[in-house]
């Protein structure tokens, strides 16, 4: 399975034997599912807090007595029919979300969602992108290159959750050419995690050979 490789100018630069590891899995709706509300879960930071009957303050003693007065009885202003009242089956911040994930499983639904977004030609190779310093007009003359070349045009106009770009190591010029742009995200290849890339239409790959050995480890192990 080969396919296209393009310069950050929008050139072509050659082709690349791409995995069927990577790229050749099945969709799985379930597995994709699955692991990606685990690693919500996981990454959620339990904020809500309510105070239940037993936590309010006041209904030390009985509203009024428990006959003779015309009204229904109550036993204490605690109640949450009351106003000021403790919360029935309100959230609590000791809730744990998390949920184990195996690490096969984590895997294998990393490479179908790799998988699919390739299928959808949604993953363009590049080269490389770097940058002899911090530049955003040039990032952006990368982006608006890289959608002519391929194709997808939505690149360089979607606004919102457009693209991911992969980088193999760490490139600070990189990093900071794009930190403007809120629609696209740079991480490195070895912290992409299915969540990334379905948050994100298209994933951009710079230095291709670099990150598929990454992420080919990630599935074989």
């Amino acid at each position: 399975m080969k396919t296209q490789v393009y310069k950050q100018d929008g050139g072509k630069g050659g082709e690349i034997t791409l995995s069927e590891k990577l790229f050749g899995q099945k969709w799985n709706a379930d597995l994709v599912h699955e692991v990606v509300t685990a690693m919500t879960g996981n990454a959620r930071v339990t904020i809500a807090d309510t105070k239940d009957r037993g936590e309010v303050r006041g209904g030390g003693r009985k509203p009024w007595k428990q006959k003779g007065t015309g009204r229904a009885r109550h036993g204490s202003r605690r109640s949450p029919i009351w106003t000021g009242g403790g919360v029935a089956h309100g959230p609590i911040s000791e809730k744990d979300y998390s949920r184990k994930i195996n690490k096969k499983v984590r895997a294998k639904a990393f490479a179908v969602t790799l998988s699919k977004k390739y299928a959808d030609g949604e993953v363009i190779f590049v080269e490389a992108i770097s940058f002899a310093a911090p530049k955003t007009t040039e990032a952006k003359g990368v982006i608006k290159a890289l959608a002519t070349a391929s194709g997808e045009t939505s690149l360089a106009t979607k606004r919102k959750n457009t693209g991911l770009i992969v980088l193999s190591t760490r490139d600070g010029a990189a990093e900071k050419s794009f930190r403007n742009f809120g629609n696209f995200a740079v991480v490195n290849a070895k912290d992409v995690s299915p969540v990334d890339l379905l948050t994100y239409k298209y994933v951009i790959v710079s230095d291709p050979k670099g990150s598929l050995e990454i992420w080919d480890k990630r599935v074989t192990n």
